[in-house]
């Protein structure tokens, strides 16, 4: 390896396009939701198959982690990165030209599925490259602030889109972006072939670890929408549970298995995967409920709603550029974490103070800066130790293990916290005789309440990252690695 290719400069280039997959793909997981309802009016999509426009995406990216990490450590982190990103763009042309609701359905299902491919790559690509702490902490603070305020800037931007052109821009806007990112990762990413798994792939692990993520989050999607107790949520929640049984079965017989156990068992990980899949449901407390809060009881426009999400996005960068960043080399990650969690978690719980006439300044906007620091701060520190001293011929899998992890959580989040809201308001208004004039009180009431879940989530995952993490500060010397880092085309 030259030194010129392997130089610093060429490894924060390497770095600009991996994070810009990452705000690709992050982008179109919240744009959507600000354009869905122009979408529904102009398509002419009924009620029942609105949600199937977030659920066709959502499945086909849950279902298709595990198999794109592990088709990344396979075939190739660079390969599989641009084939995801040029995928994802043809999927995003679709998607804004579609002229019904199949159409629109089938480009979100190709967006899911190339979704699975990109991020799982971006990540393990990231995880290779940056070897030394110093560098590497740096490198994952730019990551991490990505990772937490890309949802954050989708509602921004699908605000904008919507608000200003046409919701079909909601996707066309994405589709630059993952060319982009393709082509500069061609031109500058030098993936060393010494770093991929020769292992055949695990055909009976990718359908039972597909069938049982699908089934997952589809149980809890429709938990959401039909309830907990109905046959259907029931039905595919215990398929979910008895398939994914069977793949942990069957991932310690053989040889070659989809997801090694012991990228899962490893105590970092471990703790990791857990405390941040829970972090996630009780983030969605805020995405959730404080969209509805500021458009159906404070009459915020779709543009006015995703600029007041941007405080906490600026805290979030903050939180993992300049906190996260300075102190990961001088605290243990399990501090860190913990910490950047509770204080997430004093954010939440000025959240549940909501009323209908609270002030977004005094209220909203010092929970939406607590909120930001806080997930920052442990979003950078909980990301590098996700895949810290994994072999690398398993960062593929690794990757996607945390990114399988997100998104459970976040399909439980918003199952488990719209079914509190939902029961409250409904119980709030039983005990004020069904007055239709209280409904936006009712429905206050209903997020507080669902955000008071939220809060002690929070607190649940600053105390499994407390329990988990090994303490422990690290130095500044290079990350374990199997492989040194890959080049860089200079």
């Amino acid at each position: 390896m030259s030194e010129k290719n392997d130089s610093p400069r060429m490894r924060w280039v390497v770095l600009a396009f991996i994070a810009l997959a990452q705000l690709t793909v992050l982008l179109d997981g919240t744009i959507v939701n600000i354009a869905l309802p122009a979408a529904q009016r102009d398509l002419g999509i009924s009620d029942s198959d609105r949600q199937w426009v977030i659920t066709a995406f959502t499945l086909a990216f849950g279902g298709l982690l595990l198999l794109g990490g592990r088709i990344a450590d396979l075939a190739g982190r660079k390969r599989t990165f641009v084939i995801g990103l040029l995928g994802f763009a043809a999927a995003s042309v679709l998607g804004g030209a579609a002229v019904n609701t199949a159409m629109l359905l089938t480009a979100r299902a190709l967006q899911g599925a190339f979704s699975a491919l990109v991020a799982p790559a971006a990540l393990s690509l990231l995880t290779v490259t940056f070897t030394r702490t110093g560098e590497r902490a740096r490198a994952f603070g730019v990551f991490s602030a990505i990772a937490g305020a890309g949802g954050g800037m989708g509602l921004v931007l699908g605000g904008v889109v919507t608000q200003y052109l046409d919701w079909r821009w909601s996707q066309y806007v994405i589709a630059p972006l993952a060319v982009v990112g393709a082509l500069g990762a061609i031109l500058v990413i030098h993936e060393p072939t010494d770093a991929r798994n020769r292992d055949r792939l695990d055909i009976p692990g990718v359908l039972l670890a597909t069938m049982g993520l699908v089934s997952l989050v589809y149980g809890f999607s429709r938990a959401a929408s039909d309830g907990w107790g109905a046959g259907g949520t029931v039905g595919l929640l215990v398929a979910a549970a008895v398939l994914l049984t069977v793949f942990v079965l069957v991932e310690s017989r053989t040889g070659s298995p989809l997801l090694p156990l012991r990228v899962v068992t490893e105590r970092n990980r471990a703790g990791v995967y857990l405390s941040l899949g829970l972090s996630i449901i009780g983030m969605f407390g805020l995405f959730l409920f404080l969209t509805y809060y500021l458009q159906a009881i404070k009459g915020y426009s779709p543009v006015l709603t995703g600029l007041a999400f941007l405080p906490m996005i600026v805290g979030m960068i903050a939180g993992s550029t300049q906190i996260g960043t300075l102190l990961t080399t001088r605290v243990s990650p399990r501090v860190l974490i913990t910490s950047g969690l509770m204080v997430a978690a004093a954010g939440m719980t000025l959240l549940t103070q909501l009323k209908v006439d609270s002030s977004y300044l005094t209220l909203v906007l010092p929970a939406q800066i607590l909120l930001g620091l806080g997930m920052g701060t442990a979003l950078l520190p909980a990301t590098s130790l996700a895949t810290e001293g994994v072999e690398a011929d398993d960062a593929g899998v690794a990757s996607a293990m945390l990114n399988t992890a997100q998104q459970i959580g976040g399909s439980i989040g918003t199952a488990l916290l719209n079914t509190i809201a939902a029961s409250s308001t409904h119980t709030w208004l039983v005990a004020h005789h069904d007055d239709a004039r209280l409904l936006g009180q009712a429905n206050v009431h209903g997020y507080a309440t669902a955000i008071w879940w939220a809060v002690g989530i929070l607190v649940l995952s600053a105390a499994t990252a407390a329990v988990f993490l090994k303490g422990g500060r690290r130095g500044a010397g290079p990350v374990p690695v199997a492989t040194p880092s890959p080049a860089v085309a200079g």
